[in-house]
């Protein structure tokens, strides 16, 4: 008896891909979701991306936005090319805070509602992170009903993880869906952030405990100044979020809210797991600078007794040593030894006095 072959598994849409900076308007990757549809992603160009939203347009003029169905569309530009924010202008209609966000220079990580649409600024790792706090850069988002628009000046980690996760298939159910996903996508980027300064903070800590002081100090600094500035750059603006929580659009679903709600607890748990290790870095630095100040005590205390055990072969070597008429002893047979008698029991003198100060 034959078995039943199982149906085969659809194909993953193969999507094009545009070069690395993006085309001629900095368009780095556009793509069509439609959840409904057979072909639920399509990848477009600056020209298709263009043509569907001047329909999208003219649909919401004409009334007949419900012809437009669930889909939505997701744009990554680069704006180190010129021209991207010039298409933006003419094509997306997008929200004056975007533009606005664009050119203000606060690069706090903050969502926003503006109007009908969400404005986020975010600060996500470059992709070439290597654990320096220089190597953080700007994500800006617009989020409305049909449209989604990111846009930043250098190659960024989580939205690069986005376009995988897109090439390989993966569909969001909504624009709302798209954003929860990016800000997931950031939480286990900091989580592997996470797990690789605890690694080098436990190869430090185990240094430390075998009394190999090296250089830890300079290495604790630089991982404490990198948790600071990534916690006071990607920590999100709590009125703000409280805000969009309370007050969300109208065109957004409860879902969306309450899976955007959650991305972003999910993201502020990453964050103090961030400041725990923080503080843990600040302990080990408390406990490195107090074994170099007893280093120091030591060297302190070696050198001193040096000097006091010194002292009575230095004052009588002075005195002894003046060509003036009158020396005692000069003439004594034993003279040299009676004097090494005398410097010894000053010596033992003092080093008595010294050591019992010390106890």
């Amino acid at each position: 008896m034959n078995r039943p072959t199982a149906a085969p598994r659809p194909p993953v849409p193969s999507l094009a891909t545009s070069s690395y900076g993006g085309d001629e308007v900095g368009l780095i990757c556009g793509y069509l979701f439609d959840p409904d549809a057979a072909q639920q992603i399509r990848a477009l160009g600056s020209a298709e991306a263009a043509a569907w939203l001047a329909e999208v347009a003219q649909s919401e003029a004409g009334s007949e936005a419900a012809a437009q169905g669930g889909s939505y569309l997701w744009l990554h530009f680069n704006l180190s090319n010129v021209q991207a924010e010039r298409w933006l202008v003419r094509h997306a209609q997008l929200a004056d805070a975007f533009f606005e966000a664009l050119h203000d220079g606060v690069h706090s990580t903050r969502i926003e509602r503006s109007g009908d649409a969400l404005v986020a600024v975010l600060s996500d790792l470059q992709f070439d992170f290597d654990l320096e706090s220089s190597d953080v850069s700007t994500l800006w988002i617009s989020v409305g009903p049909r449209l989604v628009v990111t846009a930043r000046t250098s190659p960024l980690r989580s939205v690069d993880v986005l376009r995988t996760a897109v090439r390989a298939g993966e569909v969001p159910p909504s624009s709302t869906g798209l954003l929860e996903h990016l800000l997931r996508t950031q939480a286990d980027v900091l989580v592997g952030i996470v797990r690789s300064v605890t690694t080098r903070i436990d190869a430090i800590e185990d240094e430390l405990l075998a009394g190999r002081l090296d250089h830890k100090r300079v290495r604790l600094g630089a991982l404490r100044r990198l948790l600071v500035r990534l916690q006071r750059l990607l920590a999100p603006e709590p009125a703000a979020l409280f805000r969009l929580l309370q007050r969300p659009p109208g065109w957004m679903a409860g879902a969306d809210v309450d899976g955007l709600r959650g991305a972003t607890e999910e993201f502020s748990l990453v964050l103090r797991d961030m400041q725990a290790l923080e503080e843990r870095i600040k302990l080990l630095q408390e406990e490195v600078a107090a074994g170099v100040n007893e280093e120091n005590n030591r060297s302190l205390f070696v050198l001193t007794m040096v000097t006091v055990l010194a002292l009575p072969i230095n004052i009588l070597a002075g005195l002894f040593g003046m060509n003036v008429g009158g020396i005692p002893l000069a003439d004594h047979p034993h003279g040299f030894w009676v004097l090494l008698g005398v410097i010894a029991a000053f010596s033992a003198l003092a080093a008595w006095l010294a050591f019992r100060n010390k106890r």
